[in-house]
C-alpha cells in the first residue's frame, strides 16, 4: 500500500508523488491492465512480447558493455 503525506495543503505535489511511487511500484500499469478483461491468448501474447523486449534490451546493454555498439546519446533537457 502506497502512503503519501500532504504537506501544507499542497495536493498537486502529493498527487505527483503518488503517481511517481505507483509507476515505480508497477501498480499503475497493473491498474490499467485490469480495466478490461484480457483473454488468456492476449495475455500470453503480451507476456511473450514483454519477454522479447526485455531480452533485446539486455542484449543491447551487453553489446554496449563489450564495445560492439556505441553508447547511447545523452538526452538534452
Amino acid at each position: 500500500m502506497v502512503q503519501i503525506f500532504v504537506r501544507d495543503n499542497n495536493v498537486d505535489q502529493a498527487l505527483k508523488a503518488l503517481k511517481k511511487k505507483m509507476q515505480r511500484e508497477g501498480s499503475f500499469r497493473e491498474m490499467k491492465r485490469h480495466v478490461h478483461y484480457e483473454k488468456p491468448s492476449e495475455k500470453r501474447a503480451r507476456q511473450k512480447a514483454e519477454a522479447v523486449r526485455r531480452a533485446r534490451k539486455l542484449a543491447r546493454k551487453r553489446a554496449q558493455r563489450e564495445g560492439l555498439l556505441p553508447a547511447p546519446k545523452p538526452r538534452g533537457r
